[in-house]
């Protein structure tokens, strides 16, 4: 068992709203300088940087993980993490399927920058990425289950898109194992107005969300994970089992090393 310093929740110049300084070699840079170890790519409804990300955070030792910020149809923002990239550019594809094809208008949403694995500019997505899903909460917690990843509302602390802010409680279905917060000093409050989540044990974490490289965390934060024979693809696995709620035995346990 070893302390992983993590942050899942970062977004690349893929994103409108994400700063152009946010490309996938710089993102890894940034992640390295504060000590992290384990980082999260989670564009707004697109997965198409992450090959170059993960190929770049492997070359560095960091552990990536492949993910998408899914917004539902609902307006509800979902962080969805995959054990492999395969499977995230998979299911990267089945949101193409069901967005809403609305052009991009870069001087009012920002650019949307597609980048290679040697960090150059390799296309623009035309079409706007931050505008909601045809996909309910419910099937993306479906379809993601049925991948093997694992889906959980993001920043529940947060106004903005959060899943109480938009719905006004913590929904008993579909049934999430975790959720993440935009600040971990929120833990309490969340815990005493809404019991569902104490009821049910449900996992937390805590991420920067990132926008800007200064976004992203300083300190992470920190899983225990089983590393026994160590992999970064077991590490991955581990952590995606911690989040589903089946690190009860041995897989995993948090810390939250955030300020």
């Amino acid at each position: 068992m070893s302390l992983y310093r993590c942050d899942l929740h970062i977004h690349s110049c893929l994103s409108p709203c994400g700063d152009d300084d946010m490309t996938p070699a710089n993102i890894v840079g940034m992640a390295m300088l504060n000590g992290l170890q384990v980082i999260a790519l989670t564009d707004h409804n697109t997965t198409k940087n992450c090959p170059a990300f993960f190929k770049l955070a492997k070359g560095y030792g960091l552990i990536p993980v492949a993910g998408v910020e899914l917004t539902t149809n609902e307006d509800v923002h979902a962080v969805c993490l995959f054990r492999d990239l395969e499977t995230a550019m998979e299911f990267g594809r089945f949101i193409e399927g069901r967005r809403v094809q609305i052009k991009n208008n870069p001087d009012i949403f920002g650019r949307q920058i597609i980048m290679d694995e040697n960090d150059e500019k390799s296309g623009e997505e035309e079409f706007l990425l931050i505008n909601a899903v045809n996909i309910s909460l419910d099937e993306a917690h479906e379809e993601v289950a049925r991948r093997g990843g694992v889906c959980f509302p993001a920043h529940i602390d947060r106004s903005s898109n959060g899943i109480i802010a938009m719905l006004g409680d913590f929904p008993p279905e579909p049934r999430f194992t975790a959720f993440e917060l935009n600040d971990i000093a929120s833990l309490e409050d969340c815990l005493s107005r809404f019991p569902i989540i104490g009821e049910r044990g449900l996992v937390h974490v805590a991420s920067s969300d990132a926008h800007y490289l200064t976004d992203i965390s300083e300190t992470g934060f920190g899983i225990e994970l089983d590393d026994e024979p160590y992999s970064s693809d077991r590490v991955r696995n581990a952590l995606i089992d911690y989040l589903l709620g089946k690190g009860n035995c041995n897989n995993g346990r948090a810390f939250a090393l955030r300020a």
